[in-house]
């Protein structure tokens, strides 16, 4: 009887160990790639009359999905839908004043000491991307170059200026555009990606600088562009 139980165990234990070891190393052939950013930007004020200049670092933020679809067998080729949040604020000498109601546009007496002056605008983004890259199912670490359109609804603006003398807030200000759109191209390697964004619509409506000269002015943002998953 013992050596019955034996023989019953060693072929248990035989049977065990013959069995195919599982692929726990399987690969996805269907993978996305880049479908959540995050990006930063210094903004530049492109066209502004010759009087108004830029005189402290400008920031932008923006975060959002985009759905990645390859095009491609190899899924180098894809176009990406998203959508997303910015934020972009504009540090300059442009006086956006209102009294009784009537809002006029001129440039800060270089002689005057202020304490602050800028713009910001926040935003809902709807951008589309053309991507190309380097990337394979067994690697994240991949080359990138990504042309897109961006068109965005700005929800919100403020205004803000702390003179010696007298102060300016602006909330929802109807002389900025509420609709604005622009393209922008990001290319890169694995984490680092420079990212470049031009405006094509006017910040400002049909608005007049020193209530003579159309104030035309977009936007140019250049920074940095990171993507995960």
């Amino acid at each position: 009887m013992k050596s019955f139980f034996s023989i019953i165990l060693f072929f248990s234990f035989y049977n065990a160990f013959s069995q195919e070891v599982p692929d726990f190393e399987a690969i996805d052939s269907l993978y996305r790639e880049d479908q959540f950013y995050f990006v930063t930007t210094y903004n530049a004020i492109q066209n502004a009359p010759k009087a108004i200049s830029q005189n402290s670092y400008s920031a932008g933020f923006g975060v959002g999905f985009l759905r990645d679809f390859p095009v491609n067998k190899l899924r180098t080729f894809a176009v990406a839908p998203g959508l997303g949040l910015s934020y972009n604020n504009y540090k300059q000498n442009l006086l956006i004043s209102e009294r009784d109601g009537e809002r006029s546009y001129s440039a800060i007496d270089g002689g005057i000491d202020y304490k602050k002056n800028k713009f910001a605008i926040y935003s809902i983004d709807v951008p589309i991307e053309l991507r190309w890259r380097t990337s394979t199912f067994e690697s994240h670490k991949f080359w990138r170059i990504y042309a897109g359109v961006k068109l965005s609804y700005n929800f919100l603006n403020q205004s803000r200026y702390i003179g010696p003398n007298e102060s300016f807030k602006i909330n929802n200000n109807p002389d900025f555009n509420k609709f604005s759109y622009g393209v922008y191209l990001t290319t890169g390697f694995n984490t680092w990606n420079f990212y470049g964004y031009y405006g094509l619509q006017d910040i400002f409506k049909d608005v007049s600088f020193n209530s003579q000269e159309p104030l035309k002015m977009q936007s140019l943002n250049l920074g940095l562009m990171f993507y995960i998953l």
